[in-house]
């Protein structure tokens, strides 16, 4: 927590960017439920004696849904966390066995209780389909015990191979891409069914429980990153200059020295129009091309020539002064992306 600390005072003494009021804050990145109530009391107020917080800042912490890791939810929200997000991943035994997870079906629904009973308003709850041997019915059961356990907010996507993981180095038996595309258009239905609305690529909301801090990511927003292999991004007002920030991966390394970043990055303009795309495409609804110039200080021409092509192809929505993809671009996101890769 010291170490956190410190590297939150050195990016606010390197960055007058970096001193600004606070809407969010997001703990997450491996295990963070592994600390103690009292560590995150620690983080926080020391968070609140060095920055202005809005009154209503949304404060998310990511869980497992472990006995140990339920055990500390009332801590938690005491210390002023208000929002939870809980890596359920899956509601069937035989499929939580295979991704190697080390909860069960109980556990999650205990933990979901308990972090009611903590106070807790505001609950994501991540699921994944496409897992190994997993049916089309399964996937909708799957999802519908998901549903029935009441969360605000679920984030619902497909599992990926990541490289230089087991799942990589053997890749299990799943669904052929009709099979996942079915998944996906079932679990769309459903969820919007039971008051889900789909705002982002795989992020499905009650009505006003949208997350706040996730969408400044996708609106092309600034945000501070402390932690090893943390990032950050900063635009300074005086010269428009965006700025990505990083630091050291290794905790070991981060820990002998989290004053010292490990890298710095002024984005050029290509950079600025392809991570522009790659946020705010995600966004069912897209955003305002007039936010594309206010972030990245380009005119919107600078979009126009893949505009075209894409709307050409079906792939973006004709609506003028709007960038948003169509239902079938959401479905080839990575290539409507890619068609705002610069030479």
């Amino acid at each position: 927590m010291a170490a956190l600390l410190t590297d939150l005072d050195s990016q606010l003494a390197s960055a007058p960017a970096a001193r600004r009021p606070l809407v969010s804050i997001f703990i997450g990145g491996g295990t963070p439920s592994l600390f103690s109530g009292a560590a995150l009391r620690r983080l926080l107020d020391g968070i609140r004696a060095r920055c202005e917080l809005a009154a209503d800042a949304e404060i998310t912490l990511e869980a497992n849904p472990g006995a140990a890791d339920a055990h500390h939810f009332a801590a938690y929200r005491a210390a002023g966390v208000n929002r939870l997000s809980i890596g359920v991943q899956s509601l069937s035994a035989p499929h939580l066995e295979a991704l190697g997870r080390i909860h069960d079906p109980e556990q999650v629904r205990a933990a979901v209780t308990a972090a009611r009973a903590a106070g807790f308003g505001h609950i994501n709850l991540d699921m994944m389909f496409g897992l190994p041997e997993q049916s089309l019915a399964q996937a909708s059961a799957d999802l519908d015990a998901l549903i029935a356990l009441e969360p605000e907010h679920i984030s619902y996507y497909q599992l990926t191979l990541e490289p230089n993981t087991a799942f990589a180095h053997a890749p299990p038996r799943v669904a052929d891409h009709d099979t996942l595309d079915a998944m996906q258009e079932q679990g769309v239905e459903r969820l919007a069914a039971a008051g889900f609305r789909r705002y982002e690529v795989s992020a499905y909301a009650q009505a006003g429980r949208r997350c706040r801090h996730n969408l400044n990511y996708w609106r092309f927003g600034d945000y501070l990153g402390i932690g090893a292999g943390a990032h950050g991004k900063l635009t300074d007002a005086a010269t428009g200059v965006v700025e990505r920030r990083s630091a050291h991966r290794s905790p070991a390394a981060f820990m002998e020295r989290p004053d010292k970043l490990a890298s710095r990055r002024t984005l050029d303009d290509a950079d600025l129009v392809l991570e522009f795309a790659l946020n705010a495409l995600r966004l069912v609804d897209g955003v305002p091309t007039t936010l594309f110039c206010a972030h990245t200080g380009l005119p919107d021409g600078r979009l126009a020539a893949a505009r075209a092509s894409l709307t050409g192809a079906g792939l973006l929505s004709p609506a003028p002064g709007r960038l948003a993809v169509t239902p079938r671009g959401q479905r080839f996101l990575n290539d409507v992306v890619a068609a705002f890769a610069e030479d």
